[in-house]
């Protein structure tokens, strides 16, 4: 008989690494991958991006900016309840730029092969 899965948020695995972010897997699969974020107050992740896999993702607490384009000039504002979308190979970073309070996303990555691909720049 089929069961409900339930992974408890103290329970999640440590997920890709990316400087600055610290990511916690809940769930994955060849094609599916469900995970916790967080970035640290103050805190400006590396450039990367997410190789064939779409990024949807909701910020359950704190201030994100999603920095990305030529040169990193373009961003993307979220502010908590916000949901938002990063499409397969856009180059970006994870920029916190409230320094006392850390952020939290929920993310979901649809696709296949590797889920972050870490980059010197945009």
């Amino acid at each position: 008989m089929p069961r409900i899965e339930v992974v408890h948020g103290t329970d999640l695995k440590a997920g890709y690494v990316t400087a600055g972010i610290r990511r916690e897997k809940a769930f994955e699969t060849d094609t599916v991958l469900v995970s916790r974020t967080r970035l640290d107050g103050g805190a400006v992740s590396g450039w990367h991006h997410h190789g064939t896999h779409d990024l949807y993702g909701f910020l359950v607490s704190g201030q994100l900016r999603l920095e990305y384009g030529p040169k990193g000039t373009e961003a993307a504002a979220i502010r908590p309840g916000d949901f938002f979308h990063v499409p397969p190979g856009l180059i970006h970073r994870d920029v916190n730029s409230d320094p006392e309070n850390g952020l939290v996303v929920l993310s979901l990555l649809i696709g296949s092969g590797v889920p972050v691909v870490n980059v010197e720049h945009p």
